[in-house]
């Protein structure tokens, strides 16, 4: 019996020992709210769906200390519907993101696999009070279609910050067989940040070429500033767009400015407003305004209440819609009022 017992507390303590090296984390978010969106073809739609503030999502991610300030790293994340519980993308399990890497507090990190792009984390952490969702989001008019948004088969690599300065690349294979071109992507990105100031500039470019037909090239340029003033937080940003921004879409030569603020509401509110304006530079002039406000209000360290309303100005037949988060939107017009809790 004492043997048992010595046995198991040595099994224990190796256990410990063993774990304690590495760590995995489930995490995710669920996020389902009331939309209502007017103005489109379709006239009045209304809806409970999920992602509107965020994507709903599950993900598993782990480190592992290698020694020497080295480190191993995963993410696996896919995405979810909260309103029905389906995939969001039939058939896949970490269409979000997957990807593996090292990271090393002296020389940086690189990670392989499916990631964000360093123009979408400029737009969506730098540059919208909205952080890219509710009725309000820069998505509405700010390109972030396909591969924008996240490239497979990317390796990047991320330095360690310098004296608040930090620089990322990405390349993303096409994979095109007989070409070593066509259809890679390439992204990077330099930003600063000190204190209240957050300032980055990013830049992407994507061959559309395929094995059998030529595609003009697409390039995105992306400058954001944010600066805390403490009663309220000011965002500025100015976007460039120019070629075929994926495969599939139509060619494209635009200007995109946005400013917008969020100011706190007591200890748990927040108020956040933002006016964008896309500037078409081709023969259609197709220009767009929208303008946004809404509301959110911490209910616990997890979970946040939310309400928002924008509506776009169309013009010389443009048809821009406002969407959120994961959805493009029907209108020109959108309300939306919901509840996000991430674990």
């Amino acid at each position: 019996m004492k043997k048992s017992l010595i046995s198991i507390a040595i099994l224990g303590a190796m256990s410990n020992v063993a774990f304690a090296q590495s760590n995995v984390t489930i995490y995710g978010t669920v996020d389902a709210g009331i939309v209502s969106e007017r103005g489109g073809a379709a006239g009045t739609v209304t809806k409970v769906t999920s992602g509107v503030a965020s994507a709903s999502r599950l993900g598993f991610k782990g480190t592992e200390d290698l020694g020497g300030g080295l480190s191993a790293v995963f993410v696996l994340e896919s995405g979810v519907k909260a309103d029905t519980g389906a995939s969001d993308v039939a058939g896949s399990i970490a269409n979000r993101q997957s990807y593996v890497g090292l990271v090393s507090k002296e020389a940086g990190t690189v990670l392989l696999g499916r990631q964000y792009t360093p123009y979408y984390e400029t737009l969506r952490d730098v540059a919208d009070p909205f952080a890219l969702g509710l009725a309000g989001t820069a998505k509405n008019l700010f390109a972030t279609q396909d591969t924008l948004t996240r490239n497979s088969n990317a390796v990047t690599y991320r330095t360690p910050s310098l004296n608040g300065v930090q620089a990322e690349l990405s390349y993303a294979v096409g994979e095109q067989a007989g070409s070593n071109k066509a259809q890679r992507q390439i992204g990077g990105s330099v930003g600063y940040s000190n204190g209240p100031l957050n300032a980055s500039f990013a830049y992407n470019a994507r061959n559309n070429d395929t094995a059998a037909v030529d595609a003009p090239m697409g390039h995105n340029s992306l400058l954001a500033v944010n600066y805390d003033f403490q009663v309220a937080k000011a965002f500025f940003a100015y976007g460039r767009d120019k070629g075929q921004l994926s495969q599939l879409s139509p060619v494209v030569d635009s200007n995109n400015i946005l400013v917008g603020a969020t100011v706190p509401v007591g200890p748990a509110g927040s108020v956040i407003a933002s006016f964008t304006r896309k500037n078409d530079k081709l023969a259609a002039n197709q220009d767009a305004d929208q303008w946004a406000i809404g509301y959110t209000h911490a209910l616990s360290k997890r979970t946040s209440a939310y309400v928002a309303y924008a509506k776009i100005k169309n013009k010389n037949g443009a048809f821009y819609t406002v969407g959120n988060n994961t959805e493009a939107g029907t209108g020109d017009k959108a309300f939306n009022v919901g509840l996000k809790h991430n674990f």
